[in-house]
């Protein structure tokens, strides 16, 4: 579903130079399935994220969904950045239903809307606050209704659950697997940590320190598994391991 080869993406520095964020980046999701990619800050993971979701355009190499180079006006992709992309004037009525519109302006909500609300326990007494008005939880389960709602091709994650404190974080990662199961949508999700890249990531992308480049590909046998046996510690110390560029896959 998203295949990304030779990709090296820069941005033209205020004194004229150019700083490099990515290179030589390869990179394969296949249709259905989640892949977790985890590197220091300034690595560039957000920058991936925004070149596959067709809002950067300054790199080299190839981008493909599903066989096709990145079109925002042909895929269908929902994006969830970090501060949850709600806009803080309208309601969490019109932010949860604002991209089914965008693509669907001839009708008003999407037709499982009920259905989906129910599901992540956001009631009717929500919909007509602001999100200055909800708690981290809420504002990020209205960012899942949203993006899940518009049943997107791929759905892509800039580090979703990292503003939220550890026990709502494992609540909403049990509430996202739960969605993504149902819809199994494509997936890409950027974190910072190991333990939420093992749980959420059939595949585990390890980038490199700027400029970004895959340091280690791990087919996570932990996958949707929350324990903490020996077999996980070791895998935890093996991502690390990675991350502090001590060793190579």
């Amino acid at each position: 579903m998203i295949r990304v080869s030779g990709l090296s993406a820069f941005y033209d520095t205020a004194e004229g130079g150019r700083f490099t964020a990515l290179e030589n980046v390869g990179l394969h999701v296949p249709r259905g399935g989640t892949c977790a990619i985890i590197g220091p800050s300034g690595c560039g993971k957000s920058t991936l994220l925004r070149i596959l979701a067709g809002i950067a355009s300054n790199y080299t190499g190839e981008v493909l969904l599903a066989g096709e180079p990145v079109d925002p006006k042909r895929q269908t992709v929902g994006f969830i950045p970090q501060n949850y992309g709600l806009l803080p004037w309208q309601t969490v009525a019109d932010n949860i239903r604002l991209s089914w519109r965008v693509r669907h302006p001839e009708t008003p909500k999407p037709p499982d809307e009920e259905a989906m609300l129910a599901r992540l326990g956001i009631g009717p007494e929500l919909l007509p606050r602001y999100p200055r008005e909800l708690s981290g939880g809420q504002q990020q389960r209205a960012s899942l209704a949203r993006a899940f709602l518009l049943r997107p091709d791929v759905l892509l994650m800039d580090e979703p659950f990292s503003a939220l404190d550890a026990i709502t974080r494992e609540e909403m990662q049990e509430v996202f697997f739960s969605l993504w199961r149902a819809q199994a949508v494509t997936t890409v999700l950027v974190t910072h940590y190991v333990e939420e890249a093992l749980y959420l990531g059939q595949t585990v992308v390890v980038l490199s320190a700027a400029p970004g480049r895959v340091a280690a590909v791990m087919e996570n046998p932990l996958f949707a598994r929350r324990e903490t046996s020996g077999e996980f510690d070791e895998e935890k110390a093996r991502l690390r391991a990675w991350l502090r560029g001590e060793a190579r896959s």
